[in-house]
C-alpha cells in the first residue's frame, strides 16, 4: 500500500511553489509527519510531511513546479523498517559506506539472517541516489540545484568537491562550471585558449517565487498609484540619549534591547491616528466605484530582508504596545525570517509599513508602496550634520541627523496630509516625551 506525498494547501492565493529541497532520500525509511521535503512559494516555505511511516519514493526533482494538492512522491506503507536503522535516520547508508564499526554496523547483520522478511534491510547499504548528493564538507551539508546535479553528472564530478556560492552552501551550476574551468581547484581559471585574460562567463539563476511576488507588487504599485515622496530630517540626538540612559535598565527589566524602531513605530501609530487617511485602503466599493476602507488600528508592517528576499512582517495593533512589546515583536520577526519560518498571516494585513534602510548604510531613498497600502516610510542612516540649533538660534552645530521619506498615494492623501504626518513624526523623534504624554 502506497500513500501519496501532496503539496499542502498554504494561503487561499497561493496556487504552487518551487520544490526547493528533498530533506529525505528516495529509499529512505521517514517516519509519518517527518519532514521530507521543502516548497517555496511566493510568500512563504511549507514544508511536506510524511502523511505515513514507510519507504519514501520521490516522484519530483528538486526545482520543479508543484501545484497544491499534487504529488511529489509516495510512502510505500507494505516496506519494512531497516533492521537496526533509528526512526529519525535518513541517510542509513552512511554507516556501512564509510566503513566505520559500532553498534550497528554489527547487529544488523544477525537480524537479518534471522527474519528472512527483512529483505529490505540491505536497501539503504547500496543506495545509488544518495552519490549525487555532496557530502558533509567545510560550509556544511551542501545541496546542489538540479541543473547543478546534471551538468556534475554528465561531467562525472563529484559534488562534494564542489564550493557552493548559492544561500546555505548550495552548488548552482555556474559553481559546477567554474571547478571544470579550474581543473578542480574550485576557482574558476581565466577564460581564452591561452588560459589569460578577465573572465567572460554568464550566470542564470531562476527566480525565487518570493522574488518574483516582491517584483510583481513593486511594479503594481508604480503602475496603479499615484506615488510621491516627501522628505524631511530629525535629529535624533534626543532618541540617542534617552536610549543611552535607560537601555541597561531596560535590558534588565524587559530582557531585550531598547533600539531605534520602536520609537519609531510609535511615532507612526501616533501620527497614524491624527492623520487616518494615511492608514487606509483604496478599494472597490459595492458599486464597483473606488471607496476608501479605513481603519480604527495601526497594524504596521516592518520590512525584514531574509535571505530569500524581502519580507514584511505584521505587528499586529500596535498603537497598544509598550516598547518592550514592540521590541520583542521586531526581533521575533528577524529571527524568524532569516529561518525561513514567518507564516503566511503574519505577513499580510498591514496598514502602513515601515523600512530601514540605514541599517545598510543608505542616506536617502524613495520607498515604493506595499500594496493595498497607501504610505510607507523610509528611515536612514544617521549622520552628523551641521544644522541651526537650538532652532532659531542663528548657531552652527553638529548633530546627529537622519533623512526620512513618505510615499504616499496622493489619490488617497493630499500633499498637505503627507508633509504634516511626517513633521509629527519628526516632533515625536526629536522630542519622544510626547510619545510618553501621547501628544
Amino acid at each position: 500500500m502506497s500513500t501519496p506525498i501532496v503539496m499542502p494547501e498554504a494561503g487561499e492565493s497561493v496556487v504552487s511553489g518551487v520544490l526547493t529541497a528533498w530533506t529525505k532520500d528516495d529509499g529512505a525509511w521517514v517516519e509519518r509527519d517527518e519532514t521530507v521535503a521543502e516548497i517555496e512559494t511566493d510568500k512563504i516555505t511549507v514544508e511536506v510531511m510524511a502523511p505515513a511511516a514507510g519507504v519514501l519514493k520521490r516522484a519530483a526533482g528538486e526545482g520543479d513546479d508543484i501545484e497544491v494538492g499534487s504529488a511529489i512522491g509516495e510512502i510505500d506503507e507494505s516496506a519494512e523498517k531497516p533492521a537496526g536503522a533509528p526512526a529519525s535516520e535518513s541517510k542509513p547508508a552512511e554507516a556501512s559506506a564509510n566503513g566505520s564499526g559500532g553498534g550497528t554496523a554489527t547487529a544488523a547483520p544477525p537480524k537479518t539472517e534471522a527474519k528472512p522478511g527483512d529483505k529490505p534491510a540491505p536497501k539503504p547499504e547500496a543506495k545509488p541516489q544518495a552519490t549525487p548528493e555532496p557530502a558533509p564538507s567545510s560550509n556544511g551539508t551542501a545541496r546542489a540545484t538540479p541543473l547543478a546535479k546534471k551538468l556534475a553528472e554528465d561531467n562525472k564530478i563529484d559534488l562534494a568537491s564542489v564550493q557552493g556560492t548559492g544561500v546555505g552552501g548550495r552548488v548552482r551550476e555556474q559553481d559546477v562550471v567554474a571547478y571544470m574551468q579550474s581543473g578542480g581547484s574550485g576557482k574558476a581559471a581565466p577564460s581564452g585558449a591561452s588560459g589569460s585574460g578577465p573572465s567572460r562567463a554568464t550566470s542564470v539563476e531562476r527566480m525565487s517565487p518570493l522574488r518574483q511576488k516582491v517584483a510583481s507588487r513593486l511594479v503594481e504599485a508604480q503602475q496603479t498609484a499615484a506615488m510621491l515622496t516627501t522628505f524631511n530630517e530629525c535629529d535624533m540626538n534626543a532618541v540617542m540619549d534617552l536610549r543611552k540612559k535607560h537601555k541597561d535598565a531596560f535590558g534588565d527589566k524587559h530582557g531585550i534591547g531598547l533600539g531605534f524602531m520602536s520609537f519609531f513605530v510609535k511615532a507612526v501609530t501616533n501620527a497614524l491616528q491624527q492623520f487616518p487617511k494615511i492608514n487606509s485602503y483604496i478599494v472597490a466599493g459595492e458599486d464597483g466605484k473606488p471607496s476608501i476602507q479605513g481603519h480604527d488600528y495601526q497594524d504596521v508592517a516592518i520590512a525584514v530582508s531574509s535571505p530569500k528576499g524581502l519580507v514584511v512582517p505584521v505587528i499586529r495593533n500596535a498603537e497598544s504596545m509598550s516598547f518592550a512589546e514592540i521590541e520583542k515583536a521586531i526581533k521575533d520577526f528577524g529571527t524568524r525570517a532569516k529561518d525561513g519560518k514567518l507564516s503566511l498571516d503574519e505577513m499580510t494585513g498591514g496598514t502602513f509599513t515601515i523600512t530601514n534602510g540605514g541599517v545598510f548604510g543608505s542616506l536617502i531613498s524613495t520607498p515604493i508602496l506595499n500594496p493595498p497600502q497607501s504610505a510607507i516610510l523610509g528611515m536612514h542612516g544617521i549622520k552628523k550634520r551641521a544644522v541651526e540649533h537650538p532652532e532659531g538660534s542663528g548657531e552652527i552645530a553638529l548633530r546627529p541627523m537622519m533623512y526620512l521619506a513618505l510615499s504616499y498615494d496622493h489619490r488617497i492623501v493630499d500633499g498637505a496630509e503627507a508633509v504634516q504626518f511626517l513633521v509629527s513624526i519628526k516632533e515625536s523623534i526629536e522630542d519622544p516625551a510626547r510619545l510618553m504624554l501621547d501628544l
